[in-house]
């Protein structure tokens, strides 16, 4: 009983102790202020007396005080001491420059134990002598910053810090965790080399990456030893010829879920190269191409777990390299429209290559529609937020969204052409993929630019062609074409198909016409995708142009076959140049086997490069 008294007595005066101090702090906390406009007169306590450098303030400050930054340019180093809140007017008004202060080994801002520093706009020059932030041996919360144009911006070495919602443009490195435990969280590194670098002496160290947009040209997460992280829920977009969503090296074990990476141009998607990672729940899209021959977009090596991605438009999918000797786990995935979808190993009947009938992939909106065949087709072991079977896809997973499946629309027909056969019209056209579709309508008249309604319906089909007697009489028919699902839902209609009927006996066997397409998307961002029809074999060339006149790209000089064409134009072309926003034209040109010019066209399409703003 003695015994226990005396613990009673410890707990109530250590208590009280903690009580006290913590009273003791917040009750002589100090708000000080720094303006160029300020007296200048310590303690700085209002505005009119205001600091006119910021370490003046910080130099008589002490733990638990804030101090407030007025809107200037404030050309000096800032060293913190611990507890202090440093809070600027904005990153886009309170900047920081110490480009006239560079040195070897230099931080622009030296952070200390459960520091706060917010609403800064952080300058230094460009290069490896000269850093942004470094922040050490402690908690600290680094906020709402715009650090630009440095070497690495933010260094987190042996300590513990919450990095959230700044803004890094241009730099080498957009943050490096070192020996640290740290949230990354919600920040924008846009046009760096690597994203975010992650390492450790030890395997103690089990930071997250979360919520964040990297746009880079080497690696969007780079994992090189020891440091266990998390990466979940980032948006990676890769414009560099050997960009990589993300790399592992030396760590024992990476946890990356939910992760979503497009490409520009870029070889490979997720390669972890000697150990174990669990990859779930992300999507990769765009164009991974096999610029260094090897278009694998998630390779497996040894104990790699694979489950519940999703990957599109990509050379080789996911798969396994065979002289590698490579066994990871890889299930319940969808590989879709990529040009390889599984290698190395065959696939069992959980990993599918069907539609994922995403919302809009054009517009980055990877939800699933009501009657995706990726819904509840994921790992059974695995639950969704609302607690059923988990989703294949960016949004399944314990990590993943909850939200309604939007019955939509399937996407319009494609490649309707027409063939003509003595005295009959031979139409033909692509298959719909999406799981719920039930057939096609057709509309015609003799009349160009007219409305699909009942009064121009010809036949409800399930087929993808459909033939018509060429009556007398005649001049021309024209086509449309919708798709429609299980619900009723009907398409937008296709492209318009004009038949023009001269005389059936000179008539040529191809007749879907010249003609050149509006790209889509239109305004594209970073990709679009032009089509065209040749109504027969011919040396075709496509020119992209800007609204300069100058020549950006040549994206066929070939002969080709009669029908339907489709060739994308990207952006960043996979080289050096980028695109600037504006107006771009492009323009067709085809002759005939004699080498004469039989049709050219021409249209305007507008585009951008990616652009991330606040």
């Amino acid at each position: 009983m003695k015994t226990h008294n005396s613990k009673k007595r410890f707990t109530f005066l250590l208590t009280t102790f903690l009580i006290f101090n913590l009273s003791f702090i917040i009750v002589h906390a100090t708000i000080r202020y720094v303006s160029h406009e300020g007296s200048n007169t310590p303690p700085y306590l209002t505005w009119e007396t205001a600091a006119d450098s910021i370490m003046s303030a910080i130099n008589i400050s002490e733990f638990g005080d804030t101090i407030y930054v007025a809107n200037g340019v404030y050309k000096e180093q800032v060293i913190m001491i611990p507890g202090l809140s440093l809070i600027g007017a904005g990153s886009d008004s309170t900047v920081i420059d110490t480009r006239s202060l560079v040195q070897s080994g230099f931080w622009a801002i030296i952070m200390a134990d459960s520091c706060v520093i917010r609403g800064f706009n952080i300058i230094v020059s460009y290069g490896r002598e000269a850093s942004g932030i470094y922040s050490g041996y402690g908690n600290a919360l680094i906020e709402f910053n715009k650090i630009n144009n440095t070497g690495l911006s933010i260094y987190i070495s042996n300590s513990n810090t919450l990095i959230q919602e700044n803004i890094f443009l241009n730099v080498e490195i957009g943050i490096q965790l070192f020996n640290s435990n740290s949230d990354v969280k919600n920040n924008q590194i846009t046009n760096v080399k690597r994203g975010i670098l992650i390492d450790a002496f030890t395997g103690n160290y089990y930071p997250i990456v979360e919520q964040n947009i990297v746009s880079c040209e080497i690696q969007g997460v780079l994992v090189e030893f020891n440091s266990r992280p998390t990466i979940r829920n980032n948006i990676i977009f890769l414009n560099g010829d050997g960009a990589m969503g993300y790399q592992g090296g030396g760590s024992d074990s990476v946890w990356v879920y939910n992760n979503l990476v497009v490409a520009e141009y870029a070889p490979v998607g997720f390669n972890n190269t000697i150990v174990p990672t669990i990859e779930k729940n992300n999507l990769l899209i765009g164009n991974f191409d096999d610029y260094f021959h090897e278009a694998n977009v998630i390779e497996g090596w040894n104990f790699n777990v694979i489950e519940n991605n999703v990957v599109i438009n990509a050379i080789e999918a996911m798969g396994i390299k065979k002289e590698n000797n490579h066994n990871p786990i890889i299930k319940y995935n969808d590989s879709w429209n990529n040009k390889i979808n599984y290698f190395g190993f065959t696939p069992d009947s959980t990993n599918l290559s069907v539609d994922p009938m995403v919302i809009n992939e054009d517009s980055l909106d990877f939800h699933l529609q009501m009657f995706s065949p990726l819904i509840d087709a994921g790992d059974p072991e695995i639950l969704d937020k609302d607690l059923t079977r988990s989703d294949i896809g960016l949004y399944g997973g314990p990590f993943g969204e909850r939200y309604p499946y939007l019955d939509l629309a399937p996407k319009p027909p494609r490649n309707l052409t027409a063939v003509v056969d003595s005295q009959y019209i031979n139409l033909s056209w692509n298959k719909n993929t999406e799981a719920d579709f039930n057939s096609f309508n057709l509309f015609r008249d003799t009349t160009a630019n007219f409305t699909a309604d009942s009064t121009t319906f010809v036949v409800s089909l399930t087929d993808t062609f459909y033939v018509q007697i060429i009556p007398p009489g005649i001049d021309a028919f024209y086509y449309k074409l919708t798709a429609v699902d299980n619900q009723g839902n009907e398409s937008q209609p296709s492209e318009e198909l004009a038949v023009i009927i001269t005389s059936v006996n000179e008539y040529p066997s191809t007749v879907s016409n010249y003609q050149l397409y509006q790209n889509y998307p239109n305004p594209f961002n970073p990709s679009t995708k032009i089509a065209y029809k040749l109504k027969e074999r011919g040396y075709v060339k496509l020119y992209v142009y800007d609204i300069k006149g100058e020549l950006v790209e040549v994206l066929v000089n070939e002969v080709q076959e009669a029908g339907y064409h489709e060739v994308e134009f990207v952006g960043q072309l996979g080289k050096s140049t980028n695109l600037s926003s504006g107006v771009y034209i492009y323009q067709i040109m085809v002759k005939n086997g004699n080498n004469i010019p039989v049709f050219s066209d021409m249209k305007k399409m507008s585009g951008a490069k990616w652009h991330y703003c606040k």
